[in-house]
């Protein structure tokens, strides 16, 4: 045979596109050409195949070699082609026999000695593979990663391994669940908070209905604290929810059980002289960035206003829509970004005099104006955190609620949530959100007032409806007045912030 097919994949963002490894050995000078648009560490595979190749006893064809990748316009980066090319160069020469290679598909780096080495962003191109019903051949490097996925994924970590394999000489063994699947994280336990009923309640809330969150109030109040806790007593995440935050885990180059563990809720927190694309992504080759890294969990950002303004707008539009599109010269790559905004900020870098005066002095309105009102406008809940009254923070020897215990009252808010609609509040467009809630005469009129009290955007307005129907679930009840009434109490804190941003 002077021609083989087989199978690879791309990595696009956390989509994994099929690319199709074609080799042709024709008569003519020694040579290797690799065509289909590759990156100079694809160029360069071809004297890492040669080498791996002759060091794993098989003979490297000394005619000439044409390997083509398509689609020829997609481009192709990275070690991940180097087994495709090499098990295509040893079924062009004729050194695998009559084998069906379209069953599979292979995913590795070679070594010179013919190892197999692990390749990042594997998970979705083994998601990929299993929907196709082809087995995947990979790296022993990526053997747990791939084990996340239903199916017969097969690793192996010499290229000797694979051809036995092909051959039915013996057989590669299968990816199984490791243990650190398993792993429970401790997380911080919200029994640790003294006083700040107010701030628990949002934080519950929160979690409850998936809404973004504003803490305000001064330094050492528990801001940071009590926004760390928010993981442990969000609802547990569902099979494809921790596989779609595994695929951007591992499109990032993070390890499982290292960086991050499975089922675990993500919680970032950049630091304030973070750049736009270390938020939501980039480079030529892109990245996913904090906001991405985000998904399905928490990004919390301290000290709000010393973020540049600049960098805090490129978050509206995700905040949105739940996804980051990043366009280059390369193309264009979509990663998933449905994260909750927690954030924490001092209204003033001077002392803290209280009142709200003080959110109106020249100081104040000086710091807040480095925020946006359509940014303020996209937080659902804006809650102030005053400093403890002293007999608080010295004497209160009982702890607070635990996690466990308000975690049960979330998952059973979201399981309502879930029953009704499938997704959570926060995901709810204004039309469901009006039909759900069905206000009655007297409460259109209550909320037509506050609206204008108030001075809220339409957005705004849709958002007051999702925290109330949050409420209600808490509740396991309607909604109700009160908790229309308790859903304005947040956003009563933006308009004061507002004022001074727009002053």
């Amino acid at each position: 045979m002077s021609l083989a097919t087989i199978y690879g994949r791309a990595r696009v963002g956390v989509a994994s596109p099929l690319v199709t490894v074609e080799t042709h050995i024709s008569n003519g000078l020694p040579s290797l050409n690799i065509v289909g648009l590759p990156e100079a560490a694809v160029r360069e595979s071809k004297d890492r195949v040669r080498s791996a190749i002759i060091n794993s006893c098989f003979e490297f064809p000394t005619r000439r070699v044409t390997i083509n990748l398509a689609p020829a316009d997609l481009p192709k980066e990275g070690g991940r082609y180097d087994l495709a090319i090499a098990i295509s160069v040893l079924a062009a020469s004729g050194q695998l026999g009559d084998v069906n290679l379209r069953v599979f598909e292979f995913i590795g780096e070679l070594a010179l000695s013919g190892e197999i080495r692990g390749v990042p962003g594997l998970l979705p191109s083994a998601i990929a593979c299993h929907e196709s019903g082809r087995q995947l051949i990979l790296p022993a490097d990526n053997q747990y990663e791939a084990a996340l996925v239903e199916g017969d994924s097969v690793f192996a970590s010499q290229l000797t391994q694979v051809t036995a394999h092909l051959l039915k000489l013996s057989q590669l063994p299968t990816c199984v669940n490791d243990p650190i699947k398993k792993t429970i994280v401790n997380h911080k336990d919200m029994k640790d908070v003294k006083g700040q009923y107010q701030a628990r309640r949002a934080l519950e809330v929160a979690a409850a209905g998936g809404h973004n969150l504003l803490f305000i109030g001064p330094a050492g109040t528990g801001k940071t604290m009590l926004a760390s806790r928010l993981p442990s007593i969000m609802p547990a995440m569902t099979e494809s929810e921790a596989l779609e935050v595994a695929s951007v885990q591992s499109v990032a180059g993070r390890k499982m059980g290292v960086d991050w563990h499975w089922s675990e809720r993500p919680f970032r927190s950049p630091h304030h002289s973070s750049s736009a694309a270390a938020l939501v992504g980039g480079g030529s080759i892109p990245k996913p960035g904090e906001a991405s890294l985000a998904h399905c969990g928490v990004l919390f950002l301290d000290e709000l206003p010393e973020f540049d303004r600049k960098v805090l707008e490129v978050l509206r539009e995700p905040l949105e829509s739940g996804e980051v599109h990043i366009s280059r010269a390369r193309g264009q790559v979509t990663f998933p970004a449905r994260f909750q905004l927690v954030a924490a900020m001092n209204a003033s870098n001077e002392a803290y005099t209280g009142g709200q005066d003080y959110y109106q002095s020249s100081a104040s309105q000086k710091y807040l104006k480095k925020l946006s009102a359509p940014f303020l406008d996209r937080i659902d809940l804006h809650v102030e955190v005053p400093p403890l009254p002293s007999s608080v923070l010295v004497n209160a020897q009982e702890e607070g609620e635990s996690s466990v215990a308000i975690r049960q009252r979330v998952e059973q808010a979201v399981a309502r949530q879930r029953a009704r609609q499938g997704v959570q509040n926060a995901q709810l467009s204004g039309r469901q959100l009006e039909s759900i809630c069905a206000l009655n005469e007297e409460d259109k009129a209550f909320m037509q007032q506050a609206l204008e009290t108030l001075k809220l955007s339409a957005r705004a307005y849709h958002r007051v409806l999702k925290v109330a129907l949050t409420l209600a679930d808490l509740n396991g009840t309607e909604v109700m007045r009160a908790h229309l009434m308790e859903s304005l109490s947040y956003r009563k804190m933006e308009k004061t912030l507002v004022g001074a941003v727009t002053n």
